[in-house]
Protein backbone atom coordinates (compact mmCIF):
# COMPACT_ATOMS: atom_id res chain seq x y z
CA UNK A 1 0.00 0.00 0.00
CA UNK A 2 1.63 3.68 -0.78
CA UNK A 3 1.12 6.57 1.02
CA UNK A 4 1.65 10.15 0.62
CA UNK A 5 2.46 11.86 3.53
CA UNK A 6 -0.69 13.15 5.30
CA UNK A 7 -2.34 10.38 3.88
CA UNK A 8 -3.91 6.70 4.06
CA UNK A 9 -1.47 5.44 5.94
CA UNK A 10 -1.97 7.47 8.77
CA UNK A 11 -6.01 7.53 8.17
CA UNK A 12 -6.48 3.57 8.32
CA UNK A 13 -3.83 3.54 11.83
CA UNK A 14 -5.77 6.29 13.50
CA UNK A 15 -8.99 4.90 12.68
CA UNK A 16 -8.34 1.07 13.48
CA UNK A 17 -10.52 0.03 10.24
CA UNK A 18 -7.47 -2.42 9.45
CA UNK A 19 -7.86 -4.62 12.78
CA UNK A 20 -8.77 -8.07 12.05
CA UNK A 21 -7.95 -7.84 8.20
CA UNK A 22 -7.34 -11.23 6.86
CA UNK A 23 -3.95 -9.92 5.19
CA UNK A 24 -0.97 -7.62 6.67
CA UNK A 25 0.04 -4.39 4.86
CA UNK A 26 3.37 -3.13 3.76
CA UNK A 27 3.41 0.68 3.80
CA UNK A 28 5.67 2.91 1.53
CA UNK A 29 5.14 6.78 1.66
CA UNK A 30 6.04 9.34 -0.87
CA UNK A 31 6.41 12.92 -1.31
CA UNK A 32 3.97 13.37 -4.02
CA UNK A 33 1.24 11.61 -6.06
CA UNK A 34 3.99 11.31 -8.92
CA UNK A 35 6.31 9.53 -7.25
CA UNK A 36 3.20 6.76 -5.54
CA UNK A 37 2.17 6.67 -8.82
CA UNK A 38 5.49 5.38 -10.51
CA UNK A 39 6.07 2.66 -7.97
CA UNK A 40 2.19 1.62 -8.81
CA UNK A 41 3.27 1.59 -12.75
CA UNK A 42 6.04 -0.50 -11.94
CA UNK A 43 4.06 -3.02 -9.24
CA UNK A 44 6.47 -2.32 -6.61
CA UNK A 45 3.34 -1.16 -4.51
CA UNK A 46 -0.19 -2.30 -5.54
CA UNK A 47 -2.66 0.81 -4.83
CA UNK A 48 -2.73 3.76 -3.58
CA UNK A 49 -4.81 7.19 -3.55
CA UNK A 50 -4.02 9.74 -5.72
CA UNK A 51 -5.68 12.93 -7.02
CA UNK A 52 -7.40 13.27 -10.44
CA UNK A 53 -5.23 15.22 -12.30
CA UNK A 54 -1.71 13.26 -11.86
CA UNK A 55 -3.14 9.73 -12.15
CA UNK A 56 -4.99 11.07 -15.53
CA UNK A 57 -1.38 12.01 -16.27
CA UNK A 58 0.08 8.93 -15.41
CA UNK A 59 -2.53 7.04 -17.34
CA UNK A 60 -2.12 9.07 -20.14
CA UNK A 61 2.10 8.17 -20.20
CA UNK A 62 1.04 4.42 -20.55
CA UNK A 63 1.64 3.08 -16.80
CA UNK A 64 -0.62 -0.24 -16.01
CA UNK A 65 -2.95 1.34 -13.85
CA UNK A 66 -6.93 1.80 -13.02
CA UNK A 67 -8.73 3.62 -10.93
CA UNK A 68 -10.47 1.08 -8.56
CA UNK A 69 -12.00 3.85 -6.39
CA UNK A 70 -13.24 7.68 -5.81
CA UNK A 71 -13.87 9.80 -3.19
CA UNK A 72 -14.36 13.61 -3.37
CA UNK A 73 -14.24 16.45 -1.04
CA UNK A 74 -17.19 16.73 1.30
CA UNK A 75 -16.82 20.50 1.56
CA UNK A 76 -15.04 22.39 -0.56
CA UNK A 77 -13.17 24.55 1.98
CA UNK A 78 -10.53 27.25 1.33
CA UNK A 79 -6.80 26.46 1.53
CA UNK A 80 -7.11 22.20 0.25
CA UNK A 81 -5.62 23.35 -2.78
CA UNK A 82 -3.51 26.52 -3.57
CA UNK A 83 -0.69 28.56 -5.45
CA UNK A 84 0.88 30.30 -2.78
CA UNK A 85 2.59 33.65 -2.69
CA UNK A 86 4.99 35.85 -0.41
CA UNK A 87 2.97 37.79 1.72
CA UNK A 88 4.45 41.07 0.12
CA UNK A 89 3.80 39.60 -3.58
CA UNK A 90 1.73 42.00 -6.05
CA UNK A 91 0.05 38.52 -7.26
CA UNK A 92 -3.74 38.95 -6.55
CA UNK A 93 -5.00 36.02 -9.10
CA UNK A 94 -4.48 35.01 -12.67
CA UNK A 95 -3.72 37.49 -14.69
CA UNK A 96 -1.36 38.54 -11.88
CA UNK A 97 0.75 35.51 -13.13
CA UNK A 98 1.79 37.02 -16.10
CA UNK A 99 5.81 37.12 -16.40
CA UNK A 100 5.96 35.20 -13.21
CA UNK A 101 8.13 32.00 -11.85
CA UNK A 102 5.94 29.45 -10.26
CA UNK A 103 6.91 26.25 -8.85
CA UNK A 104 4.61 22.61 -8.95
CA UNK A 105 5.07 19.46 -9.17
CA UNK A 106 4.85 18.02 -12.74
CA UNK A 107 1.21 16.49 -13.07
CA UNK A 108 0.33 17.25 -10.06
CA UNK A 109 -2.91 18.78 -8.50
CA UNK A 110 -0.93 21.86 -8.20
CA UNK A 111 -0.08 21.50 -11.93
CA UNK A 112 -3.69 21.13 -12.66
CA UNK A 113 -4.52 24.22 -10.57
CA UNK A 114 -1.69 26.19 -11.78
CA UNK A 115 -2.69 25.45 -15.56
CA UNK A 116 -6.64 26.63 -15.17
CA UNK A 117 -5.51 29.41 -14.04
CA UNK A 118 -3.41 30.88 -16.94
CA UNK A 119 -7.02 29.60 -18.55
CA UNK A 120 -8.84 32.31 -16.36
CA UNK A 121 -5.97 34.58 -16.95
CA UNK A 122 -6.03 34.29 -20.65
CA UNK A 123 -2.51 33.24 -20.56
CA UNK A 124 -0.19 30.85 -22.54
CA UNK A 125 2.68 28.78 -21.89
CA UNK A 126 5.25 31.56 -22.98
CA UNK A 127 3.53 34.32 -20.31
CA UNK A 128 4.45 32.12 -16.84
CA UNK A 129 7.51 30.19 -16.18
CA UNK A 130 6.41 26.94 -14.79
CA UNK A 131 9.33 25.25 -12.80
CA UNK A 132 8.55 21.89 -11.86
CA UNK A 133 9.75 20.82 -8.58
CA UNK A 134 9.09 18.48 -5.71
CA UNK A 135 7.34 19.76 -3.12
CA UNK A 136 10.78 19.80 -0.50
CA UNK A 137 12.50 21.82 -3.31
CA UNK A 138 9.58 23.87 -4.14
CA UNK A 139 9.30 25.23 -0.63
CA UNK A 140 13.00 25.97 -0.37
CA UNK A 141 12.97 28.02 -3.86
CA UNK A 142 10.05 29.95 -1.94
CA UNK A 143 11.92 30.60 1.30
CA UNK A 144 14.34 31.58 -0.89
CA UNK A 145 12.82 33.73 -3.12
CA UNK A 146 13.65 32.16 -5.98
CA UNK A 147 10.16 31.51 -7.45
CA UNK A 148 7.49 34.02 -7.19
CA UNK A 149 4.62 31.76 -6.23
CA UNK A 150 4.07 27.50 -5.78
CA UNK A 151 1.30 25.77 -6.45
CA UNK A 152 0.11 22.60 -4.30
CA UNK A 153 -2.15 21.16 -1.62
CA UNK A 154 -2.07 19.79 1.57
CA UNK A 155 -0.52 19.62 4.19
CA UNK A 156 2.32 22.01 2.34
CA UNK A 157 -0.13 24.52 1.84
CA UNK A 158 -1.02 24.71 6.02
CA UNK A 159 3.15 24.69 6.26
CA UNK A 160 3.51 27.83 3.82
CA UNK A 161 1.24 29.62 5.33
CA UNK A 162 2.40 29.41 8.92
CA UNK A 163 5.55 30.71 7.52
CA UNK A 164 3.86 34.00 6.37
CA UNK A 165 3.29 33.18 2.80
CA UNK A 166 -0.50 33.61 1.60
CA UNK A 167 -3.13 32.40 -0.75
CA UNK A 168 -3.48 34.23 -4.05
CA UNK A 169 -5.42 31.44 -6.02
CA UNK A 170 -7.61 29.31 -4.49
CA UNK A 171 -8.42 25.55 -6.01
CA UNK A 172 -12.18 25.76 -4.74
CA UNK A 173 -13.05 27.26 -8.55
CA UNK A 174 -10.67 25.28 -10.22
CA UNK A 175 -11.07 21.75 -9.12
CA UNK A 176 -13.90 19.21 -8.72
CA UNK A 177 -11.77 17.92 -5.64
CA UNK A 178 -11.71 14.06 -7.18
CA UNK A 179 -9.13 11.68 -5.87
CA UNK A 180 -8.83 7.92 -6.62
CA UNK A 181 -7.79 4.70 -5.43
CA UNK A 182 -5.21 3.39 -8.02
CA UNK A 183 -3.87 -0.24 -8.82
CA UNK A 184 -1.74 -1.95 -10.42
CA UNK A 185 -3.06 -3.77 -12.97
CA UNK A 186 -1.37 -7.06 -11.92
CA UNK A 187 -2.84 -5.94 -8.34
CA UNK A 188 -6.48 -6.06 -9.91
CA UNK A 189 -6.15 -9.23 -11.47
CA UNK A 190 -4.60 -11.51 -8.58
CA UNK A 191 -5.40 -9.10 -5.62
CA UNK A 192 -9.47 -8.47 -6.05
CA UNK A 193 -11.06 -9.70 -3.03
CA UNK A 194 -8.00 -7.96 -0.94
CA UNK A 195 -8.73 -4.65 -2.80
CA UNK A 196 -12.60 -4.93 -2.86
CA UNK A 197 -12.03 -5.46 1.27
CA UNK A 198 -9.53 -2.63 1.44
CA UNK A 199 -11.68 -0.12 -0.11
CA UNK A 200 -14.79 -1.02 2.53
CA UNK A 201 -12.57 -0.34 5.44
CA UNK A 202 -11.06 2.84 3.56
CA UNK A 203 -14.44 3.70 3.61
CA UNK A 204 -15.47 3.11 7.35
CA UNK A 205 -12.29 4.67 7.92
CA UNK A 206 -13.12 8.19 6.22
CA UNK A 207 -16.48 8.22 8.00
CA UNK A 208 -14.49 7.69 11.05
CA UNK A 209 -12.34 10.37 10.66
CA UNK A 210 -15.40 13.06 9.74
CA UNK A 211 -17.01 12.33 13.39
CA UNK A 212 -12.77 12.22 14.94
CA UNK A 213 -11.52 15.21 13.92
CA UNK A 214 -9.09 15.78 16.71
CA UNK A 215 -8.34 12.01 17.04
CA UNK A 216 -6.87 11.22 13.63
CA UNK A 217 -4.98 14.88 13.71
CA UNK A 218 -3.04 13.66 16.55
CA UNK A 219 -2.36 10.44 15.16
CA UNK A 220 -1.40 12.47 11.71
CA UNK A 221 1.23 14.69 13.39
CA UNK A 222 2.93 11.99 14.77
CA UNK A 223 3.24 9.63 12.10
CA UNK A 224 4.31 12.25 9.90
CA UNK A 225 5.83 14.88 12.06
CA UNK A 226 3.77 17.93 11.26
CA UNK A 227 3.31 20.42 14.04
CA UNK A 228 0.11 19.59 15.42
CA UNK A 229 -1.55 22.73 14.27
CA UNK A 230 -0.71 22.30 10.43
CA UNK A 231 -2.26 17.92 10.96
CA UNK A 232 -5.89 20.08 12.36
CA UNK A 233 -5.74 22.47 9.05
CA UNK A 234 -4.60 19.57 7.02
CA UNK A 235 -7.85 17.10 8.78
CA UNK A 236 -10.16 20.02 8.85
CA UNK A 237 -10.04 20.79 4.87
CA UNK A 238 -9.29 17.16 3.61
CA UNK A 239 -12.25 15.81 4.32
CA UNK A 240 -13.63 13.33 2.22
CA UNK A 241 -16.61 10.93 0.96
CA UNK A 242 -16.28 7.62 -0.81
CA UNK A 243 -18.72 7.86 -4.07
CA UNK A 244 -19.28 5.48 -7.13
CA UNK A 245 -17.30 5.58 -10.08
CA UNK A 246 -20.06 6.03 -12.32
CA UNK A 247 -20.40 7.73 -15.60
CA UNK A 248 -20.94 11.24 -14.18
CA UNK A 249 -17.17 10.35 -12.58
CA UNK A 250 -15.90 9.45 -15.27
CA UNK A 251 -16.75 12.55 -17.46
CA UNK A 252 -15.83 15.09 -15.27
CA UNK A 253 -12.31 13.75 -16.01
CA UNK A 254 -12.52 14.98 -19.46
CA UNK A 255 -12.20 18.43 -18.33
CA UNK A 256 -8.74 17.15 -16.21
CA UNK A 257 -7.36 15.61 -19.20
CA UNK A 258 -8.42 18.23 -22.32
CA UNK A 259 -6.20 20.80 -19.83
CA UNK A 260 -3.59 19.23 -19.57
CA UNK A 261 -3.64 18.28 -23.41
CA UNK A 262 -4.20 22.26 -24.10
CA UNK A 263 -1.06 23.38 -22.85
CA UNK A 264 0.95 20.18 -24.58
CA UNK A 265 1.42 18.24 -21.48
CA UNK A 266 -0.54 15.48 -22.75
CA UNK A 267 -0.10 14.09 -25.75
CA UNK A 268 -1.84 10.39 -25.97
CA UNK A 269 -5.08 9.47 -26.51
CA UNK A 270 -5.94 6.48 -24.31
CA UNK A 271 -9.86 6.43 -24.06
CA UNK A 272 -11.13 8.02 -20.55
CA UNK A 273 -13.38 5.16 -20.08
CA UNK A 274 -10.29 2.59 -19.96
CA UNK A 275 -8.53 4.32 -16.84
CA UNK A 276 -11.36 3.01 -14.58
CA UNK A 277 -12.67 0.17 -13.06
CA UNK A 278 -16.86 0.20 -12.18
CA UNK A 279 -16.72 -2.19 -9.11
CA UNK A 280 -14.00 -4.03 -7.68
Amino acid sequence: MGSQKGGTKSLMLASGALDGAPYSIEWSEFPAAQNLLEAIGSGAVDVGLAGDAPFQFAYQAGSPIKAVGAQTTQKKLPGALALLVPAGSPIQGPSGLRGKRIATTRGSVGHYLLLRAMQAGKLGTGDVKTVFLSPSDARAAMQARSVDGWSTWQPYVASALAEGDRIAIDGRDYSAGYGFDVAYDGAIRDKRALLSDFLKREGQAIAWASKNVDAYADVLAKETGLPLPIAQEFVRTNQRVPVPIDREVIERQALVLDTFRQFGEVKADRPLKDAFVLKV
